[in-house]
């Protein structure tokens, strides 16, 4: 539809409507429309296909030179006609596991790690893969200190380590 012409009222009408529909109820509309059940779920791709449909049925459809051209253009594409062949996986090297970094300010493994807090004692065992409190694993310091103080602290800082690892 040229740009320069307006809709008639009733298409107008129908036009706007669709803004105000929801997914469903365009869902619904399509099925009308196309006479087959929409595909997706997208609520403005629904709306513009709709739109579009209604304008083509109160206006007329693609000219015939038009139809012509884009079946001229969909024979001269490249289209695969059936799928690629299944390429086997290149074989990948064992790749060797990859040691875990330990933080140098952490004590070593077995370590209990121990800080008054409130007129209670904290009292945390480094683990090779966390940190034990009340009998609870934590993955991080500040992990536990969150459990202790109710906040986010620093682990480091509220165990007090240092950068040597002494606690």
């Amino acid at each position: 539809m040229p740009a320069t012409t307006k809709p008639p009222p009733t298409l107008a009408k129908e036009l706007a409507a669709l803004e105000r529909m929801t997914a469903a109820e365009l869902r619904d509309k399509y099925a009308a429309v196309f006479g087959e059940p929409a595909a997706s779920g997208n609520r403005a791709w629904l709306a513009r296909r709709v739109g579009w449909r209604l304008q083509a049925l109160a206006e007329g459809d693609l000219s015939e030179r038009a139809k012509a051209r884009a079946a001229e253009l969909a024979r001269d594409a490249d289209l695969r006609l059936s799928p690629p062949r299944e390429q086997p996986e290149p074989a990948r090297a064992a790749a060797a596991p990859i040691p875990a970094v330990l933080d140098p300010r952490l004590p070593a493994v077995g370590t209990v790690l121990t800080r008054t807090y409130k007129g209670g004692v904290v009292r945390v065992k480094v683990q090779p893969d966390g940190f034990e409190y009340a009998g609870e694993r934590y993955g991080s310091l500040s992990a536990v200190a969150r459990a202790v103080t109710g906040t986010h602290t620093n682990g480091f800082l509220f165990f007090h380590l240092t950068r040597g690892g002494a606690a």
